[in-house]
């Protein structure tokens, strides 16, 4: 597989050309991924295209109320070693459930249609998530008004409904599609990826996110 040269670029801007010099490294990228920026990133390649792929970890994530560890609290690797990043944000109780992530488009593959996805699991006690569905858009900033596309999701619904919203993954989470966006020439743009629920009457928690993931799509 030859490295585009926007490829070869991001090993250099993140002081990874050593790893990039390794026999191999592009085919590891394949099938693992590597944590950039400061570990708050983690980057792959698609198998099938060799198009660039991000997933935003948690502690990228804009969470409100999110350091304030009645809200929210911070679970380190070492209690969840399924995860790829440092840290993973546990939900306790809130009712204004608001997740976003943001990420320059110049990083991802030009002329690509992306697909974002919630990467996240269940504590052994949740609530809140089974009957009052959550939304979720994904659109480019400052062009909100053209590009938005809002779908509400229940994101655990009752136990014996079928078919989940959500798929398992390989690596020990689920996750659920959130949207998608063309990035037409990888400009200087911010795609935004949201989650939101406000119910003053029905608080959520035990909800662990590890990330947004943003992936071409098949």
């Amino acid at each position: 597989m030859g490295l585009p040269a926007d490829h070869l670029q991001f090993f250099v801007n993140n002081n990874n050309v050593g790893f990039f010099a390794q026999e191999g490294s592009l085919f590891y990228l394949c099938d693992s991924h590597l944590l950039v920026n400061n570990g708050t990133l983690s980057f792959s390649l698609n198998k099938e295209n060799g198009k660039k792929c991000y997933m935003v970890g948690a502690r990228r994530l804009s969470i409100v109320w999110g350091h304030e560890p009645q809200y929210w609290t911070w679970t380190d690797q070492k209690l969840l070693p399924e995860s790829r990043f440092a840290q993973v944000a546990e939900l306790k109780y809130v009712w204004w459930f608001d997740v976003k992530g943001r990420l320059e488009t110049k990083f991802l593959s030009s002329k690509t249609n992306y697909v974002a996805y919630l990467v996240f699991k269940f504590a052994n006690y949740r609530h809140g998530f089974e009957d009052r569905p959550i939304e979720l858009s994904v659109y480019l900033e400052g062009r909100e008004s053209e590009t938005r596309r809002n779908k509400k999701v229940v994101l655990d619904p009752q136990r014996n409904s079928m078919p989940r919203p959500y798929q398992l993954r390989g690596d020990g989470w689920m996750e659920i599609e959130m949207g998608e966006f063309f990035n037409e020439h990888g400009a200087d743009r911010v795609v935004v990826c949201s989650l939101f629920d406000f119910d003053r009457f029905s608080p959520k928690g035990g909800l662990i996110v590890e990330g947004i993931q943003l992936r071409p799509k098949n």
